[in-house]
């Protein structure tokens, strides 16, 4: 039989680490180097391109640097997705976990995607994000601490 490949949804903790050296990106970076489809979702790309677009409005770094994390995004493992969690399932999770709302957001886009893809793992840095994802059976990508 067959080993069936990774499906790894990345939230938006983990593709900022991936573009910006800190100190998880050596794990992050070894995870997007796996074998897999790495699924990210329209809300992912919009808070990475605010914060670069941030950056880049209040001249932090230069504009060459700005073009290289443009390009990194664009040309990074991952398969992009238009996707719109269930509205139950937002409901429901928001009324059990304290997340912010992106978080609820992951959270519940993951379970959506759990339904198609039952190996989905989810990779974030969130504390909050990992405990409601292990508390929902979503299979973590990483232990964070």
């Amino acid at each position: 039989m067959a080993e069936r490949m990774a499906v790894i949804y990345w939230d938006s903790s983990a593709l900022l680490s991936y573009l910006f050296k800190d100190e998880h990106s050596d794990i992050i970076k070894e995870k997007a180097r796996q074998k897999g489809f790495h699924l990210l979702t329209t809300l992912t790309i919009a808070e990475a391109y605010t914060v670069i677009s941030r950056i880049q409005r209040e001249n932090l770094l230069p504009e060459f640097v700005i073009d290289s994390l443009f390009d990194m995004l664009e040309a990074g493992p991952w398969s992009r997705l238009n996707i719109v969690p269930d509205n139950l399932a937002l409901r429901e999770l928001a009324r059990k976990w304290p997340l912010r709302g992106s978080s609820l957001w992951h959270l519940a886009t993951a379970k959506t995607l759990q339904h198609e893809f039952p190996e989905l793992m989810i990779l974030t840095l969130d504390r909050e994000l990992a405990r409601a994802s292990k508390g929902e059976s979503l299979r973590l990508c990483i232990r964070v601490k």
